[in-house]
């Protein structure tokens, strides 16, 4: 028996969302093509690859690099993500994504990769509340007041009380400066990806901020992981990372379970469509060679869906140009979907 979960829609600024699951920031990941699917399959929100504020401010519209400026109609709202060191950067990066059409500023004060870190990026910030709070001041005197802005923090640079205390003075000191939602991930810093997120402490920072948008984030790998995340801690919304690499239809599978109903899982047909959709969205940014290398490792995270996805995997792992890519699929996935019908792969 099935039951209805009732999810409030997701509040943004001025933005409203109807549905509170939306799709991450993911570095070398979340760039147009994938944003495109994970908006056709659902997501009422993504937010683009994570971005330098020096690049943003310094990138020309040329052939080899508009792709990370590129927004289509059906992709509204969609956010842009922001990360750097020098405070004076952010304002007018701020301003060149929004002039080229994104509807949110996010400000990351999360990754926890160590080459970030050690030029004082991402994450690195949750280690000095005052330069952290600069940066959202300069990046929300930039933008419009009809374009929100938001950060992503994680639950502080480690599980010390000073790193603790650092973590509230950011996260109170960024709705004060008018940051519209913040999104925690539930692991610190130095924990990376990690062992658990620790959803516990996110219920507490949902307490501790009442009726201010915080969305959670960490181990969101299911439709189910979805909403016990949201049931659990009572945020208000999540955003699912990882858990969307190869599987866009994690927000269409969030929406049938909250609505009562049973998540499917999508057929060998739905697999081969999207699957290459997706290819030929890449290959409207990217050039061809470009275009494999991206996509390669797109198709090794799809093959997780595969019953024989190892097979799957280290044939999408050699492909060299677009005529394997459609050759992987023509063998794999059609053949497969007569296949289906007769087996249970559960």
């Amino acid at each position: 028996m099935t039951t209805t979960t009732q999810l409030q829609p997701l509040i943004i600024g001025p933005i409203q969302l109807d549905f509170p699951i939306v799709q991450a920031a993911l570095s070398g990941y979340s760039d147009w093509p994938m944003r495109v699917i994970a908006r056709r399959l659902g997501a009422p929100y993504t937010i683009c690859e994570v971005m330098l504020d020096q690049f943003v401010n310094t990138v020309k519209n040329r052939h080899k690099t508009r792709r990370y400026l590129k927004i289509s109609d059906e992709e509204h709202p969609v956010g842009g993500q922001l990360m750097g060191a020098d405070a004076t950067q952010f304002g007018p990066a701020a301003q060149r994504l929004a002039e080229a059409g994104f509807d949110v500023i996010d400000i990351n004060f999360g990754c926890p990769v160590k080459k970030v870190l050690g030029r004082c990026r991402g994450g690195f910030h949750l280690s000095q509340p005052e330069t952290a709070l600069e940066i959202v001041s300069r990046v929300r005197e930039a933008v419009p007041e009809n374009i929100p802005v938001t950060v992503k923090m994680r639950r502080g640079i480690d599980d010390s009380s000073e790193s603790r205390d650092k973590f509230f003075e950011i996260f109170d000191g960024a709705y004060d400066r008018g940051v519209a939602a913040i999104t925690v991930h539930g692991r610190t810093v130095v924990q990376r990806y990690d062992g658990p997120s620790n959803w516990d402490f996110l219920r507490k920072v949902k307490q501790h901020a009442g009726d201010r948008v915080v969305l959670g984030s960490g181990d969101l790998f299911t439709a189910e992981d979805c909403l016990n995340m949201i049931a659990t801690t009572g945020v208000d919304g999540v955003t699912v990372a990882r858990g969307a690499i190869g599987n866009p239809w994690i927000f269409a599978q969030a929406r049938a379970l909250a609505a009562g109903e049973s998540p499917e899982a999508p057929t060998f047909f739905e697999q081969h469509a999207i699957l290459a959709e997706h290819f030929r969205l890449a290959l409207e940014v990217y050039e061809p060679k470009q275009c494999c290398m991206q996509m390669r490792k797109f198709g090794i995270k799809y093959s997780q869906g595969h019953p024989q996805h190892e097979f799957v995997r280290d044939a999408f792992i050699k492909i060299r140009t677009p005529s394997e890519w459609q050759a992987v699929l023509d063998e794999w996935y059609p053949k497969c979907d007569d296949f289906a019908r007769n087996a249970d792969f559960t």
